[in-house]
């Protein structure tokens, strides 16, 4: 009997603590030929209602800001910097300073050129969020994007 309670609790806790995870950002890819030669790669962020994801442009002394990795490939070479759209720029007490984010969801754009026909995109997003009364700890995802 006592067994049979601590399996039933353990469970229960088990539960308890998967149900607490936090994911207010999901992620999505698509890969837009736009030349022969070049294609843009799309990154959405979704994000969950109260909850925004930091620009990439945010000052030291700030949030962790999203950052875009893409290791070199034989495939495609990057085509200049990660596009965002314009941010919502907003005082944050907590940080002390101006920071810019995007809140519901954002698109991020990076070109870049083809060496054959096909490709796949590989890369990584580091990013951060936040609601009103917490931040997560940064996260990190990585990601490959087909190119037709």
């Amino acid at each position: 009997m006592k067994r049979l309670f601590l399996v039933i609790a353990v469970s229960m806790f088990t539960m308890a603590a998967h149900s607490q995870i936090l994911k207010p950002v999901t992620w999505s890819y698509a890969a837009k030929r736009t030349s022969k030669t070049e294609a843009t790669i799309f990154v959405k962020a979704t994000i969950d209602e109260g909850w925004h994801l930091y620009s990439q442009n945010v000052k030291d002394g700030g949030p962790i800001k999203t950052t875009f990795t893409f290791p070199a490939a034989k495939t495609y070479t990057i085509v200049g910097k990660t596009i965002e759209p314009k941010a919502v720029t907003r005082y944050e007490d907590t940080f002390k300073m101006d920071v810019s984010f995007f809140e519901k969801s954002v698109v991020f754009q990076q070109k870049v050129r083809l060496t054959g026909k096909t490709a796949i995109i590989k890369g990584t997003v580091e990013f951060m969020t936040c609601d009103d009364k917490q931040c997560l700890p940064p996260e990190e995802v990585s990601f490959s994007v087909p190119v037709k």
